[in-house]
Order: C-alpha cells, then sequence, then structure tokens
C-alpha cells in the first residue's frame, strides 16, 4: 500500500529556512514525479512545485527562486527546501504522488511568523 509521510515543518522566522521531507513507502518514489502541495487557512489546496523522474524541477510563480525540491533515492525520500520564507508561505505542506494531490500524506505544519 502506497503511503507518504511529511515531516519537518515547524515554526521559522521570516527570511528564514525550513526543510521538508516526505517519506514514500509502498513504492518508489524515484519512479514517479513527486509533487508538493500546501494549504493556507481557509484557502484551497495549492500546488507548489515538482520534481520529475529525470529530476527536472518546476515552481509555482511565488515560491520560486526560493524553494527547491530534492531526492534521496535511497531513502526513497523527497524534500522540499524553503528558503527565505514569509508570511504568505504559512501552510500544511503535503507531498503527493500525482498531479491532483489525491494521493498525499498527512501534512506538515509551517508557520512563518517572528
Amino acid at each position: 500500500q502506497a503511503q507518504l509521510a511529511e515531516s519537518g515543518g515547524g515554526l521559522v522566522q521570516p527570511g528564514g529556512s525550513l526543510r521538508l521531507s516526505c517519506a514514500a513507502s509502498g513504492f518508489t518514489a524515484s519512479e514517479f514525479p513527486m509533487y508538493w502541495f500546501r494549504q493556507a487557512p481557509g484557502k484551497g489546496l495549492e500546488w507548489v512545485g515538482y520534481i520529475l523522474r529525470d529530476d527536472a524541477t518546476r515552481f509555482t510563480d511565488a515560491v520560486q527562486g526560493r524553494f527547491t525540491i530534492s531526492r534521496d533515492k535511497y531513502e526513497n525520500t523527497v524534500f522540499l527546501q524553503m528558503n527565505n520564507v514569509k508570511p504568505e508561505d504559512t501552510a500544511v505542506y503535503y507531498c503527493a504522488r500525482d498531479s491532483a494531490g489525491i494521493l498525499r500524506g498527512q501534512g506538515t505544519q509551517v508557520t512563518v511568523s517572528s
């Protein structure tokens, strides 16, 4: 059974950095494009970025240049590195195996506040 588990969230000050992890089980994450989404309070699910099988990445304009996605194929884990975070990055962050975010984990809360 395919499962995803996000971790690494927390409270961070504006301008700070945070690295989120997404541990996959029940399938080999490197064989799939992997996606990151977020959901801010009172808002819908927003696509953040993805990493393809060839490790190419793409991001929404709101995080372009600040966030990166990488993989550790041996740990079957995908990472979201968040740099120069802003208060508007506050959200629950999810990783997913599909572009609609249907197969995703339980999420990890990121709060950006001074």
